[in-house]
């Protein structure tokens, strides 16, 4: 029987179908929430950097899975890919590669039906021609991307709906359920330290290009958190006049503060009622009491340093935080917020761009690296070995973070 939770690394073509059925249904679904505030319409959607005009983006999501899957793309470039698109503009329209950001607000994209047709035919077309495909690694790559690439369009499209403040319910969603999420996991775990595999297993299935090649590493001894920085620890810094005191923070993060009217994190208000409550805080759109058991969310990486620079301690380098997560561990917790890392995104040695070259080599040494998974990441994209990637500022994402002694 399909599992469309399975591991999509090595997910095969019943599995995969299932799950590219599931993803595109939660695509739409995030889709429909965003058009029925009006963000249907691009004119209604502002021009920020950190989102997309959501019509683009669900064309977007079909473009890519038809050109790496339907017209055998051998890379992300013009005429790396057999044929034309379904939409007879389709590359012009959804090519994010060769369509600026700042343009995608003044396409002129046809309508709504029309990209919910031409997504339900390529999705049609890619499900009939995977139930022909072996089970095989490079016979099955083009969908496993695909599918990947969509999954992190959907969790997108979530921090979208975060974003524009839009009220949805989260046991609504699939995914997303913070009520449900275990309690705070507390204490440190010290480690020897020693050599382990580092990067993703090559011997079978698939492996995003940054994640290569998988090498021995050794790892000097620490000590790290067992679980995230909660929300109480981090409200003893802002009480503690953290926003207000420049030593705490790096140069880039006082260039950040500057420019900002913060003193706290992103979504935390004071409460209204002015009593000893302090703080609530807004999700997807609803403002609750600020519970200080669980993980602070949606600080970015300045944050989490100035926070460490208090509290004496340091962010975790990205092959610690692999060690720790695959070391078979059961204190060590992760899977309910990406986590900041003190590691730059840099390749690995023998780093060789995949098919699709803008996933990585574009972005080394202007993002930092994020670990983990968030609890709006579907089960099927998580792994110890995945590295996403932002630049410290972003404070949108489904985010938090960990310490280690110094």
């Amino acid at each position: 029987m399909s599992d469309k939770h399975a591991s999509f690394r090595t997910a095969g073509p019943e599995d995969l179908g299932a799950a590219l059925q599931d993803a595109r249904h939660y695509t739409l679904a995030l889709f429909e929430i965003l058009a029925d505030a009006g963000y249907d319409d691009a004119q209604q959607v502002p021009r920020l950097s950190i989102v997309n005009p959501p019509l683009w983006e669900l064309g977007h999501t079909a473009w890519f899975a038809e050109w790496f899957v339907l017209r055998d793309a051998t890379g992300s470039q013009p005429g790396e890919a057999d044929g034309h698109s379904l939409l007879a503009r389709g590359d012009d329209w959804f090519d994010s590669g060769n369509v600026a950001h700042r343009t995608r607000w003044t396409l002129d994209l046809p309508s709504t039906g029309a990209i919910k047709t031409y997504c339900n035919e390529v999705l049609e077309r890619i499900l009939a021609r995977l139930s022909r495909e072996p089970d095989d690694d490079a016979a099955l790559y083009p969908y496993r991307l695909a599918l990947a690439h969509e999954d992190m369009h959907g969790e997108a499209l979530l921090y979208t709906i975060q974003t524009l403040g839009i009220a949805v319910d989260p046991d609504a969603l699939r995914r997303v359920k913070p009520a449900q999420r275990p309690g705070p996991v507390a204490g440190e775990i010290p480690f020897a330290g020693g050599s382990f595999v580092r990067g993703g297993d090559q011997s079978r299935g698939f492996v995003f290009d940054n994640e290569r090649d998988a090498a021995a590493c050794k790892v000097a001894p620490f000590a790290i958190d067992a679980g995230l920085v909660t929300n109480g620890a981090f409200a003893a810094f802002v009480r503690d006049g953290g926003y207000q005191r420049p030593e705490l923070w790096s140069d880039s993060g006082r260039t950040w503060l500057m420019g900002q009217e913060r003193s706290a994190p992103r979504y935390w208000e004071r409460d209204a009622d002015g009593g000893n409550a302090g703080w609530m805080t807004r999700t997807l759109g609803h403002a609750a009491p600020l519970d200080p058991a669980q993980p602070v969310r949606h600080v970015n990486c300045h944050e989490a340093e100035a926070y460490c620079a208090w509290a004496g301690r340091r962010l975790p380098t990205e092959t610690e935080w692999e060690f720790a997560a695959t070391s078979g561990s059961d204190g060590f917790a992760w899977g309910r917020l990406w986590e900041w890392t003190a590691s730059p995104f840099l390749p690995f040695a023998g780093f060789a761009a995949d098919r699709y070259r803008e996933y990585s080599a574009p972005w080394f040494g202007t993002r930092r690296t994020l670990r983990g998974a968030s609890f709006a990441t579907p089960a099927r994209l998580r792994s110890p070995h995945f590295r996403n990637f932002f630049t410290p500022e972003r404070d949108d994402i489904y985010c938090g973070f960990r310490t280690c002694a110094l």
